[in-house]
């Protein structure tokens, strides 16, 4: 049996004398402040909007081939390279960068920080859609795994970026999930839902999950229909208690849940486009959303919800609207 040394018994009392401090928790004010900086992540998706990630439309469209037609899809791509743009014609980058820095404008006025991706990896042409890429939580940021070629490796420029901001990394999706910011969503302080489709699996929701099971926050799993992506173009919460909603898209029994919860729905009108839903919260009440939308205006309007309205036509028509350009870095939180 060891026997105990004056040194071994100096060692083990300055142990514990200086002992480790498990408490206060990684995401609470004190901790995040003393040690990362600023209280960095988002509890929900509606509180005044501090600080976003987002990526100016470049040169990496430049792969899109204006002869690579494929007419039966209604798109352009190369199945063999993996590149593809949903637009019916190809993409006019002079006006998805106009309207783009609108957008970056608009948020600068109401005193949103602006943070440009350092970088875009080449060839990655759906880099300004950079909700996808990160998922802000209390205390971080996870950082997603895209599903198709075209987006796979958007993921270190990202990485890079929130490395030199400081901003804590909770969790990179690995192993053989796949995820895409867009089908995440805030629906209060304790609740999150994650929408499960062909570009988010349930490998990805197990680890989501792990880093918010410890946060007390409950995970709800919705089942996206179809081939349909993400939830934010069927499901945006624009307040408090108040979300935008495509009914004909999202399942009952989640709308069903999302009233039992106090969630006042507001819903697209039929005759509107539907990325009308595709806005962003910038705080409780206000939000910024693509003009082409005057009968869900007037909705909002009679909610008592304000909208500021912008012109997102040429960014939208590659698959992706404000809220797909902004990925939330920080929020204030409502309680």
């Amino acid at each position: 049996m060891p026997i105990m040394t004056p040194e071994d018994v100096r060692y083990n009392q300055l142990i514990k004398t200086f002992a480790s401090e498990p408490e206060p928790a990684f995401e609470t004010v004190e901790e995040q402040e003393a040690n990362w900086g600023q209280v960095w992540g988002c509890r929900n998706d509606v509180g005044r909007l501090q600080s976003v990630l987002m990526h100016r439309p470049g040169d990496e469209l430049k792969i899109v081939d204006p002869d690579k037609k494929i007419d039966e899809l209604g798109a352009y791509g190369d199945p063999e390279t993996g590149w593809y743009w949903r637009g019916a014609e190809p993409p006019d980058l002079p006006a998805m960068q106009a309207q783009h820095d609108a957008l970056v404008k608009t948020l600068e006025e109401n005193q949103v920080r602006v943070v440009m991706l350092d970088e875009c990896a080449p060839g990655r042409m759906k880099s300004c859609y950079t909700r996808d890429v990160v998922i802000a939580v209390d205390g971080g940021a996870i950082v997603c795994r895209l599903g198709p070629r075209v987006r796979r490796g958007e993921e270190m420029p990202a990485t890079r970026t929130l490395a030199k901001l400081g901003m804590p990394i909770l969790r990179t999706i690995n192993g053989t999930g796949i995820c895409e910011g867009g089908s995440f969503a805030w629906i209060n302080e304790q609740t999150a839902v994650i929408g499960i489709s062909s570009r988010v699996n349930e490998e990805a929701a197990r680890q989501i999950d792990e880093v918010l099971a410890p946060m007390g926050i409950e995970l709800i799993r919705m089942q996206v229909p179809g081939f349909r992506l993400h939830i934010d173009g069927m499901f945006v919460m624009v307040d408090v208690d108040t979300a935008l909603v495509n009914p004909i898209l999202l399942p009952f029994a989640f709308m069903e849940d999302l009233q039992k919860r106090g969630i006042r729905l507001i819903e697209l009108s039929p005759e509107d486009e539907p990325f009308t839903i595709n806005c962003l919260a910038i705080a409780p009440g206000r939000v910024i959303m693509s003009e082409t939308s005057e009968r869900t205006l007037e909705k909002l309007d009679k909610a008592g919800i304000e909208v500021i309205q912008l012109d997102y036509e040429a960014v939208w028509r590659g698959g992706g609207g404000i809220h797909c350009s902004t990925a939330p870095l920080a929020r204030e939180r409502l309680t």
